[in-house]
């Protein structure tokens, strides 16, 4: 197949300028630091009282942002199911979209009397950011040909940050102009969703839709779209690199995943910084990002992608074990730097490694779907882990040593990856 045009392309990578600042504003800095205000021991001296239960408030947090992953784990293979028989695949991210932009916005109300409209509103918002993800992500091999899908991936991540970033400075800007107020924070998450639902109107205006004469209809797409999973899973099994890699995958993602989801929460419980700082930090963690999306998409073209992803997760284990003697400030921007630039080339190349080992299939989505589910359930593990590490301990240090026993588990199935695949090192 042929790539789009330019213009088609640029449409799709501006959804991650769109989504992305969910992912630094409501999960990396300002809702996490403003969860941690809020839910403070000064607020609950004795835990967060939730469903019968007192919670250490990050414990509770982890768990909440778990049990949304895995709706989405559940709802993913319906859903594309849906997409891909009847051909909307635009009109479900369309609505996930809005539904992911209004939550954020509603964090505007969250305070000490209303905890637990703040924590369903970061569920709901995580749900409608990863459900529109599936069939985003599965765009991708249906406007690229394969030698360009490593660099429109890299592309769409770049858009991310850069969009991000931007918003994340909008932010910081309300931080100084009205300092020791909380109203900065509720403002940049009411922003964030009318950025989130704007921008997307440039994707949905661009983005193909299926012509009608190849939308298929289909009965009991509930069950339907669990039997799609069951029949990629079967062509998963007799594709050797395509099963160890999504091993590999899903034990990797484990790691990646919830550190970006928790890193921040370390930063305030350990080591006390104070939100400018955490601000900062997350700036410094998008804009080395870039570069590391980037940079990783061009050596993956001289070294091959599996081998680049080997090392990337050798240095995610790099990161885990200097996290766990982390002590000073300097040192966690120093860390911080480094999953920055490990950050945005893995998920790039992760998701360009997979559409390259697909095999050709006009059911996009219904891989994506498999692939997303893979990953979803891999950040309950991951999260529900930590979450349950730390409330056991009541520190959080130790929940890191299971994400590098994490890490170790993908690295161990990317060498086998590597092993399956005869593909020469130029495309994978």
């Amino acid at each position: 197949m042929q790539t789009a045009s330019k213009k088609v392309i640029n449409g799709w990578a501006m959804y991650d300028w769109a989504n992305s600042v969910y992912n630094l504003v409501i999960t990396t800095t300002f809702f996490p630091a403003y969860y941690a205000f809020v839910t403070s021991t000064v607020n609950f001296p004795d835990g967060i009282y939730f469903l019968g239960r007192r919670f250490v408030n990050t414990e509770l947090k982890d768990y909440v942002l778990a049990f949304g992953f895995l709706v989405i784990a559940c709802l993913s293979p319906v859903l594309s199911s849906i997409a891909d028989y009847k051909g909307n695949k635009k009109n479900f991210m369309r609505f996930f979209c809005y539904m992911g932009a209004l939550s954020c916005s509603l964090l505007y109300f969250f305070d000490k009397d209303h905890v637990t409209l703040g924590l369903m509103c970061f569920m709901f918002a995580g749900i409608g950011f990863y459900g529109s993800q599936v069939f985003y992500n599965s765009y991708l091999p249906e406007i690229a040909a394969e030698k360009d899908q490593d660099r429109i991936s890299a592309r769409g991540f770049s858009f991310g940050y850069i969009g991000s970033v931007l918003m994340q400075m909008i932010g910081f800007g309300l931080v100084i102009a009205m300092p020791d107020s909380q109203m900065p924070l509720k403002i940049t998450f009411l922003l964030v969703g009318i950025w989130w639902v704007a921008f997307a109107q440039i994707t949905f205006n661009r983005l193909p839709s299926s012509p009608k004469s190849e939308r298929k209809t289909k009965k009991h797409a509930l069950v339907n779209g669990f039997h799609e999973l069951q029949i990629v899973w079967n062509q998963v099994k007799h594709m050797p690199g395509l099963k160890r890699f999504l091993s590999a995958f899903f034990f990797y993602s484990m790691g990646v995943q919830t550190v970006m989801l928790v890193a921040i929460d370390f930063g305030i419980k350990e080591l006390k910084l104070e939100n400018e700082k955490l601000i900062i930090t997350a700036v410094i963690i998008q804009m080395v990002a870039i570069v590391g999306a980037i940079g990783m998409s061009r050596l993956s073209a001289k070294l091959g992608n599996i081998k680049v992803l080997s090392l990337t997760v050798c240095l995610w284990i790099g990161v885990c074990i200097a996290g766990y003697f982390m002590q000073t400030e300097t040192h966690f921007y120093i860390i911080a730097s480094l999953v920055g630039l490990v950050m945005g080339g893995i998920q790039s190349l992760s998701r360009s490694t997979y559409s390259k080992l697909m095999p050709e299939t006009k059911d996009t989505a219904s891989f994506f779907s498999f692939y997303d589910v893979t990953e979803k359930l891999a950040i309950v593990i991951g999260l529900f882990s930590f979450g349950f590490i730390e409330g056991l301990t009541n520190n959080m240090r130790n929940s890191i040593l299971a994400l590098i026993a994490f890490f170790a588990l993908g690295l161990f199935f990317l060498i086998l990856t590597g092993m399956a695949e005869k593909k020469p090192a130029s495309t994978l």
